[in-house]
């Protein structure tokens, strides 16, 4: 039997982004599967652009990472008290693509932030945003993750007891909702 392949989507393009972290340690707890980090580095959604081109190579490569994936990790940062707009830019962008590939797909929903909250606002507005794609989102545990710059060791795993086993336990019912098939 092939791996699962769980495909990871950050909402900050920083390369050292404590979001991009956190989706390589819930990989980590995920286990045995093929992990792939898409590409949220689009160009603006521009409907001139689109009518003029069609759909920019990097918006249809990540609608086709998301439909080949066996389930999706979404962890975004939290900016003024919403999703950051590279997000919202990419699922704007994949909602203008063929095959409707969010559809039926298990998505796990976390965020990594320097304030206390932990992106709660943002992850409640990343749910609404996802409501029209129809995906099967997990509703927890939350995995919400607060002041990063003290939450990670050397080697990028996560220090705080309580995150490993909420990350672990949301890793656990990620794997159980796609066994549901």
């Amino acid at each position: 039997m092939s791996k699962p392949v769980l495909l990871g989507l950050s909402g900050s393009l920083r390369a050292g982004s404590f979001n991009r972290k956190l989706l390589r340690e819930a990989a980590r707890l995920f286990g045995e599967a093929e992990f792939i980090e898409g590409d949220l580095n689009l160009p603006l959604y521009n409907g001139d652009l689109e009518e003029a081109e069609g759909i920019p190579d990097a918006v249809q490569r990540l609608a086709d990472q998301i439909a080949a994936a066996d389930a999706v990790l979404i962890s975004t940062p939290e900016y003024n008290k919403g999703i950051s707009g590279v997000m919202k830019n990419a699922l704007d962008w994949v909602s203008r693509t063929k095959g409707a590939p969010w559809s039926g797909k298990p998505v796990a929903i976390l965020s990594a932030t320097a304030g206390r909250a932990g992106g709660e606002r943002a992850q409640v507005m990343l749910r609404n945003c996802m409501v029209a794609f129809r995906p099967r989102l997990l509703q927890g545990p939350e995995m919400l993750l607060a002041q990063t710059s003290e939450q990670f060791d050397e080697n990028g795993h996560l220090t705080g007891e309580i995150y490993v086993k909420t990350l672990t336990d949301l890793m656990a019912a990620l794997r159980a909702e796609m066994a549901r098939g």
